[in-house]
């Protein structure tokens, strides 16, 4: 069994065959998958999917590439979803230095409320951060959000980093891009114990070898599994196991 902990399957390049593209999970052994929302728009797209099936689960947030347009009534409504019985985390949040859509003031107050949400709900996070590992982590000490806990999506920094984050109690999780020619990720995916491990597509975006340059889905994520398991030596059964019973536990999904 395989859970994809990341997806985006509200985006309208899965319109015509989304019901096709969650089947297909299903067949492939993909028995959870959480769709993630980046808005108040895209979160409440999240919940109505999770509703209508039942494989799929839904996270709310604000990203932190979206938080510069987002009001007061969209964190209203977030923290509405936020209530919603398939709701399993909040997320995607964090800080994003690279595309720098907002300024780190504004990034740092978004993300630092929506930990507040998520430790009033008691829901776990699902963490975006790209070139801000110093400024996410000691946002994440100072607020104490290793309390109620949360993922490190399509992880990213230095095995200083993780052995860091790993020590606050936060999962981690890795996307396709470990499968590529040039990833330079083998390193931290063998240095990240298995019980901290989660499993992610982030559909549509970094499809694996060998479907490189095709749309990404849910049911791929078993490309991504294979390579953990080809780094640590284990057996695709092991890594599906064990991942799926992390997922399970920080999401509590009913699974």
């Amino acid at each position: 069994m395989f859970i994809d902990t990341h997806t985006h399957l509200d985006f309208d390049v899965y319109d015509e065959d989304r019901e096709l593209v969650i089947q297909r999970a299903i067949e492939n052994d993909v028995q959870g998958i959480i769709t993630i929302g980046t808005d108040a728009k895209t979160s409440e797209q999240s919940v109505l999917l999770a509703e209508k099936y039942a494989a799929v689960f839904a996270a709310v947030g604000i990203h932190p590439t979206d938080c510069a347009q987002a009001t007061e009534k969209d964190y209203e409504l977030i923290a509405e979803l936020a209530g919603h019985e398939k709701v399993v985390a909040i997320g995607e949040v964090g800080l994003d230095y690279y595309h720098m859509r907002a300024s780190k003031e504004i990034q740092e107050k978004a993300f630092v409320r929506q930990i507040e949400l998520a430790q009033k709900l008691n829901l776990p996070l699902i963490i975006h951060n790209r070139d801000s590992h110093e400024d996410l982590f000691a946002i994440l000490t100072r607020t104490d959000a290793g309390r109620t806990g949360g993922v490190l999506h399509s992880f990213s920094g230095d095995e200083k980093f993780l052995e860091k984050v790993l020590l606050e109690h936060f999962f981690v999780s890795f996307t396709g891009n470990i499968t590529f020619k040039k990833s330079t990720s083998d390193a931290l995916v063998k240095a990240a114990p298995l019980d901290c491990l989660l499993l992610e597509t982030d559909s549509p975006f970094l499809t694996p070898v060998p479907l490189r340059g095709k749309r990404n889905e849910p049911a791929f994520v078993v490309h991504t599994a294979e390579k953990i398991a080809e780094l640590k030596g284990l057996t695709l059964e092991e890594v599906g196991k064990v991942t799926s019973e992390n997922a399970i536990k920080l999401f509590r999904l009913p699974l």
